[in-house]
């Protein structure tokens, strides 16, 4: 019996275009399954998950989770999935991590995603998913796609829960007390 994911990743290691990655000694971080009923997709790993091999290892993880009203043993079961921008690290750059590759979620999403039938809610976590997925104009603010989140469901858009952003959530208090709660309570839905 084949398993159509673990094919696709074994392509993506495979694939000329991650060479570098590979040649760095990287290999894909993401985490997908058929049984998912959630899905994160976010920007790239960061240098932590890139060295421990999972996504969200860091402290973005815990405030993560703590959105999404979760422990880590739900994170982590094959009921969430984690489907990054782009599946490598993609280096550093003069004012923070480089970017994902905006062409690797055009090749590899579309197949990864045909894969996961039960995906009930999928959380788009920062900009590049954002964009990806729900085609907001590069004049449409972060602040503007997270706040109009209910135009999106399924899909859900959230700021990154990295630290650094702590200036966005001071600015925008209504994201913990209206938007955080509503998230949880489609997490818990979805996972039932």
């Amino acid at each position: 019996m084949t398993d159509p994911l673990a094919d696709i990743r074994a392509e993506m290691i495979a694939d000329p275009d991650n060479a570098w990655a590979l040649d760095l000694g990287y290999a894909p971080v993401l985490r997908v399954s058929p049984a998912a009923r959630v899905l994160v997709i976010g920007q790239a790993p960061g240098q932590k998950a890139q060295a421990s091999g999972a996504p969200f290892t860091d402290a973005s993880g815990d405030t993560l989770r703590s959105w999404m009203g979760i422990d880590e043993t739900t994170f982590r079961s094959a009921s969430v999935g984690v489907l990054p921008m782009d599946a490598f690290y993609p280096g550093r750059g003069t004012t923070g991590d480089l970017p994902p590759r905006p062409e690797f979620a055009a090749k590899w999403h579309p197949r990864i995603l045909a894969e996961m039938p039960h995906v009930r809610l999928t959380l788009l976590v920062g900009r590049y998913a954002q964009r990806h997925y729900l085609g907001l104009r590069s004049s449409v603010s972060l602040t503007e796609a997270v706040r109009s989140y209910r135009d999106h469901l399924p899909l859900f858009p959230i700021v990154h829960p990295s630290p650094l952003n702590f200036r966005w959530q001071a600015k925008n208090p209504w994201f913990l007390s209206e938007v955080v709660p509503e998230l949880r309570a489609l997490v818990a839905a979805a996972l039932t």
